[in-house]
C-alpha cells in the first residue's frame, strides 16, 4: 500500500508555507506520512492477534462524577455528601474560574442523580459554595461568581495573627496582571492560567487570535525569576503532589471551559494484556519486573537500553529516527529480546542503529495503553485547538502534571533524548520539525483507537499533533515546572487544615488536667525556630554531612545554593563524599509537606512565605 500522502492534502486547509526555518514544509509532512506507512507495514507483518483497547463512552453525568472523584471532591455527592467539611478547606482555596468549573460539574451530577432517583443526599451546588463562603463570614448572593479573597494580602490570617503572604484571590490576580510588566514570551506562573485567559477574553485590547497551531518559528518562552524558588515535578512530597494533581485537573478544566474547548477524559475498559515480557507490556508491570533487577528504577530498563544503544554509535547519523530499520530484522530482534533480555544473554553488538531506533518507536506504540494515557490522549491532541501558543503551553504544562508518574518519567527521558538528537541537526539533518513529524504518529496514532482518527481529517491531525510534539520537545523544561499559583494553593490548604487540627486538639486538651495540659501544650508548641534561634536566623540541619547543624543569618542575597556550599566547605575527618549536585536544601513543614529547593531560591523571601518551616540538607531521592 504505497499512497503518496503528500499529494492528498485537502484543498480547503490554509497552510502558511513561509520560508521560516522551522515551518512545516512539504518535506516534513512527507516524513509524517512515510512514518505512518512504516507503522502500518510493521503492524501488517505482525501476525500475532492484538486485542484492541476498548474505550468506554460514559453515560450522562458519569463523566462529571468521575471528574469530581479524580479532583478529590467525591464527598460533595453520594452517600458521603453529608460529610463534606473536608472539601470546604479545598474549595476555599479555589479561584473564581476553578470554582465555576467545579460548580458546573456538581450541577450536572446533581441533575443526573435526581433523574435516576438515587437515594443519596443531593446537595444544591449553591449551598455547597454558600457554606464555604459562610465559613469565612462572607455570603455569596449568587449574582456573580465570588472571588476567593484571602486575608494574606494584608499579611493577616483569619484569626488575626500575622501570617505568610501569598495571594490566591481573583481580585489580587487581576491587580497583579495589571501591575506586572508582561511580555508575549513571559510565562506567568503566579496567576491562574484560566484567570489569565478570562482576563484576556474580557479585555478590550486583548484580542484572542486563532491559528495557535501554526507553523512559524516557535516563541522563545521563558519563566521570569521567582525569588521563592522554582518548583519542579519531583520536588514535592507525595501528600502535596496529590493536592497538586487535583488542582491541576480543576485548573485545566477551567481553562478549557473559558476557551470554549470541550475537555472529556476517556476511560479504558480493562482488558487482558501480557503479564510478562518487554513489548506490549504495561509500564507498571515492566517497572515491577525491572525493580527486582535494579531497585528504585523509574524508567523501563529496555527503554533505557535502546536509547543508550542508539547513542552509543553517534547521534550524527543522517536520518536518525526517520530512516526505518529493516522490518524482518527488527521483528527478529524483537523476538530475541523477549527471550534473552532479562537473562542478560542478548548480543547488543548485532543491533544496528536504525534497528534500535525502530525498536524504540515500536516499544512506545506497543504499550497496552498510550504513553500519554487513554484518559488524556485526546486532551493532548486538542491542545492544538487552543487560541494562543501561550495557552497551548499552559495546557500542556497541566497535562504533564496529570500524567501517572511512570508515564511522565518515561516521557521526560524520551523528550530529553529527542532534544539530544536535534542538537546534532547540522550532521543528522533532523531538525525540531523533522523529529516532531517522525515521532508524532508513534505517540498519537494509538492502535487501540483504530485508524479512524487519522482518516477523518488526515492533514489537520498530522499538522496538529506534530505541532503538539514540537511544543513538548521545545519547552520540556517549562512543562515539568509546577506553577507557583498551584503551590500557593497547596500552602493555603495546608495552613487551613492545620488550623482545623489545632482547634480540634485544643478542644481535647480542655478535657485534661490543667498542669498536664500546660506542660504538653508547651512541648508541642515549641519549634526549633522558637527555642534558641534569634530573629532573622534559621537553623539548618544536615544529618548526612560532617557539620550536622548550623545557624544561618538571613540576608537579602542569601540563596539556597550558598547554604549548601557553606556546609560542604566544612571539612572533617569523617566528611561524607557528597558532591554539591548530590545534596539539596529542603523546606519541610509549616505550610508545605516537603519541597526540594533550587539553588537560586532566595532564603529570606522563602522564610517570609513559610516562617514555621524546618530546613534540612539531604540527598534527593531518586
Amino acid at each position: 500500500m504505497n499512497h503518496d500522502h503528500s499529494k492528498k492534502i485537502p484543498d480547503g486547509v490554509s497552510f502558511d508555507r513561509s520560508g521560516s526555518q522551522d515551518s512545516l514544509d512539504e518535506l516534513s509532512m512527507d516524513d509524517y506520512w512515510k512514518e505512518l506507512e512504516n507503522i502500518h507495514e510493521t503492524r501488517g507483518n505482525n501476525h500475532e492477534e492484538r486485542v484492541a483497547l476498548v474505550v468506554k463512552e460514559p453515560d450522562e453525568g458519569e463523566l462529571e462524577e468521575e471528574w469530581l472523584k479524580e479532583a478529590g471532591l467525591s464527598n460533595l455527592f453520594g452517600e458521603s455528601s453529608g460529610d463534606s467539611l473536608e472539601s470546604m478547606v479545598f474549595l476555599s482555596t479555589l479561584t473564581r474560574t476553578q470554582k465555576a468549573a467545579v460548580e458546573k460539574r456538581v450541577e450536572t451530577v446533581t441533575q443526573t442523580m435526581r433523574k435516576k432517583n438515587k437515594q443519596h443526599q443531593i446537595p444544591d451546588v449553591r449551598d455547597i459554595f454558600r457554606l464555604q463562603n459562610d465559613s469565612k463570614g462572607k455570603v455569596c448572593d449568587g449574582s456573580e461568581p465570588s472571588a476567593v479573597r484571602t486575608s494574606e494580602n494584608k499579611n493577616e490570617t483569619h484569626d488575626g495573627t500575622k501570617g505568610p503572604k501569598f495571594s490566591l484571590g481573583t481580585d489580587d490576580q487581576k491587580s497583579l496582571l495589571e501591575d506586572m510588566p508582561s511580555s508575549d514570551t513571559d510565562i506567568n506562573l503566579e496567576i491562574s492560567f484560566a484567570e489569565q485567559a478570562a482576563n484576556l477574553k474580557d479585555s478590550s485590547v486583548g484580542k484572542m487570535y486563532k491559528g495557535g497551531g501554526g507553523d512559524t518559528l516557535l516563541p522563545n518562552f521563558r519563566l521570569p525569576k521567582d525569588k521563592t524558588g522554582t518548583t519542579k515535578i519531583g520536588d514535592l512530597a507525595h501528600q502535596d503532589m496529590k493536592k497538586v494533581y487535583s488542582l491541576a485537573l480543576i485548573e485545566l478544566t477551567a481553562l478549557y471551559d473559558i476557551l470554549g474547548t470541550e475537555f472529556k477524559q476517556q476511560k479504558a475498559v480493562k482488558i487482558k494484556t501480557k503479564d510478562s515480557g518487554l513489548f506490549g507490556v504495561s509500564l507498571s508491570l515492566l517497572l515491577e519486573q525491572d525493580q527486582k533487577k535494579v531497585p528504585g528504577t523509574k524508567i523501563p530498563l529496555i527503554f533505557q537500553k535502546l536509547i543508550a544503544q542508539i547513542e552509543e554509535t553517534t547521534l550524527e547519523t543522517e536520518g536518525l529516527l526517520r530512516i526505518p530499520g529493516v522490518a524482518t530484522r527488527v521483528k527478529s530482534l524483537c523476538q530475541e529480546l523477549e527471550a534473552k533480555f532479562y537473562e542478560g544473554t542478548f548480543n547488543w553488538e548485532n543491533v544496528k542503529q536504525h534497528d534500535a531506533a525502530s525498536l524504540l518507536k515500536l516499544f512506545i506504540r506497543e504499550l497496552p495503553q498510550p504513553l500519554l494515557t487513554v484518559e488524556y490522549l485526546k486532551a493532548f491532541q486538542d491542545v492544538q485547538n487552543l487560541p494562543t501558543r501561550k495557552q497551548q503551553l499552559q495546557a500542556l504544562n497541566l497535562l504533564v502534571i496529570l500524567l501517572p508518574e511512570a508515564n511522565r518519567d518515561t516521557l521526560k527521558v524520551l523528550l530529553e533524548f529527542l532534544q539530544r538528537v536535534i542538537d546534532h541537526r547540522d550532521k543528522n539533518k533532523m531538525t525540531l520539525k523533522n523529529v516532531a513529524m517522525v515521532m508524532a504518529p508513534n505517540l498519537f496514532t494509538f492502535h487501540g483507537f483504530g485508524s479512524k482518527t487519522i482518516e477523518q481529517s488526515e492533514f489537520a491531525m498530522a499538522a496538529g499533533t506534530a505541532n503538539v510534539m514540537r511544543f513538548m520537545i521545545q519547552y520540556q523544561k517549562l512543562l515539568w515546572t509546577i506553577p507557583k499559583f498551584i503551590v500557593n494553593q497547596v500552602r493555603k490548604q495546608n495552613t487551613e487544615s492545620q488550623k482545623k487540627e489545632k482547634k480540634d486538639k485544643a478542644m481535647k486538651k480542655l478535657l485534661k488536667k490543667m498542669a498536664y495540659d500546660r506542660e504538653k501544650h508547651e512541648k508541642q508548641e515549641k519549634t526549633p525556630n522558637d527555642t534558641d534561634v534569634p530573629q532573622g536566623v534559621i537553623r539548618v540541619q544536615a544529618p548526612h554531612l560532617s557539620k550536622v547543624s548550623m545557624a544561618i543569618q538571613l540576608t537579602e542575597e542569601l540563596r539556597a545554593g550558598d547554604i549548601v556550599a557553606r556546609f560542604l566547605s566544612q571539612k572533617s575527618g569523617n566528611v561524607q563524599t557528597l558532591k554539591k549536585e548530590e545534596v539539596f536544601l529542603y523546606e519541610i513543614g509549616g505550610n508545605i509537606g516537603e519541597r526540594c529547593l533550587d539553588d537560586d531560591t532566595y532564603m529570606k523571601d522563602l522564610y517570609q512565605l513559610n516562617p514555621n518551616a524546618e530546613w534540612v540538607i539531604k540527598p534527593k531521592q531518586s
